[in-house]
Formats: C-alpha cells, structure tokens, sequence
C-alpha cells in the first residue's frame, strides 16, 4: 500500500541514537553506528523521531509500504518488557554484569581525529558481559550476529585475537575446567532463541577445551538451525593448527 513512513538520510545520520530512544514502536535501531528504519510495519507515520534528529537526517515520504501493525508492536513491547525485567532482576545483584553494547565500527576514525583518549590497537569487544555464565540467553546484541564462542586462554596465547576472531563477532568465553559447569543448555537457548548467522569457536589444543567444542557442538545439534560453523585450535605457544 501507499502511505506516509518516514526517511532516514544515512549521510545526513551523526549516529546519536536520539530517534532510535524516541521511536516508542521500536521501528528504528543503530546498525553499524547509524540509525536504520529496520522494521517498517512498526512505523505508524506520525514522526515522533523526526523533532529529536539534530541533522535533519529523517522526513516524512508517501511511498510502498506494508501497513502498520500495531498488533506486532504491542506485541514486541510485551516481549521486550518482560525480557528487561528478567534481565534487570537478573543483573541486579552485580552492577558489573550489566549489560552493555559497544560500537566497534568506528573507532579508528575517532583516534585519527583525535577523539579518542587512548592511542593504540583497537578492541572489537561488541558487549558486555562476555563470561558465558553471566550472558543472558536472549539480548539485542544477538539480533543478526555471529558469534565468536572461545576458550578464555585463546585471547591469552593468540596475538591478534581482536582483530581476526572478534572483530564484527559477539564474544563469549568461558573454560568448562575452571567453571566446573556444562556450558551446552545455556548455548543452545542462545543459539535457539536468536537470529544467529554463524558460530566460530575458537579453543586451545589442550584436553580440557574439548568441553567448550562439545558445549558448542551440542548446543549447535539441540537448537535445530542449520547455522554455518567452524573449529579453530590455537597452539599454547600461539600458533593457528587448524
């Protein structure tokens, strides 16, 4: 059908977020550091995003558009009202595990200009918390992402584990030895629950990562997607084997 919907103009975007905060039907969200109007039969057409853009990057414009489904929307806000009300009782207990998402995607311009206090290597950690423990099993951050699922002494023995394993990827980390625990019910939930794209799980070549590989896989078989993966084993003198 032809209606009213609103434009984002990517050029014009600063990336601020505000319109994402004032879009009450979650139409709008930041994908790699711009505002996107993801969902179009969440925009009702009024515009309460449009006095909050300090750019002018978002007009109104008649064009094809699915019909606005207000059915969905109370429905996604019922959803993601109950998940941050588990998240907030879950989380509550440990100001440090709350959760946190970080744009990665922009940095290196941001130290160029100056911007940035530190100098340096970029880190490509897209969220917190990363512990495989503390991660809730549903969060925005899974929305569309590849995971990175990796034993937590890799980061340690690997040189470049920023930029060739977790760069553009979710990371969680955990080592089954120390843990004591079957990471696989919490992996599967994760990978089930979410719009996973690929599982990368990166792991040392000592007996005890065989855990996380078996975690991993299991949770892979029990999730009934067919989502591409990989194995890499890292040497404890920070070689890729395979």
């Amino acid at each position: 059908m032809i209606r009213q919907i609103i434009h984002i103009d990517g050029e014009k975007c600063s990336g601020c977020g505000l319109c994402a905060e004032a879009c009450h039907e979650g139409a709008i969200e930041m994908v790699n550091g711009k505002a996107k109007l993801v969902r179009e039969n969440f925009c009702d057409g009024f515009g309460d995003c449009l006095p909050n853009c300090p750019t002018g990057a978002i007009t109104f414009e008649e064009r094809e558009a699915p019909a606005y489904d207000e059915e969905a929307v109370n429905a996604a806000k019922q959803k993601n009202g109950n998940m941050k009300e588990k998240e907030e009782k879950k989380m509550s207990g440990c100001p440090g595990s709350a959760m946190m998402q970080f744009n990665t995607e922009n940095k290196e311009e941001e130290q160029a200009a100056g911007a940035a206090v530190c100098t340096g290597p970029v880190s490509r950690l897209t969220q917190w918390p990363v512990q495989i423990k503390l991660l809730p099993p549903e969060a925005p951050f899974y929305d569309g992402a590849k995971l990175l699922i990796a034993a937590d002494c890799t980061a340690y023995a690997y040189a470049n584990m920023h930029e060739d394993f977790m760069k553009g990827r979710v990371t969680l980390i955990g080592c089954p030895k120390l843990d004591a625990v079957d990471y696989s019910e919490k992996l599967t939930a994760i990978i089930r629950d979410n719009d996973i794209k690929s599982v990368t799980i990166v792991r040392m070549d000592v007996p005890c990562c065989g855990g996380l590989q078996y975690a991993a896989e299991t949770a892979l078989k029990e999730s009934g997607k067919f989502i591409p993966w990989q194995v890499v084993t890292i040497s404890r003198d920070g070689r890729i084997l395979q």
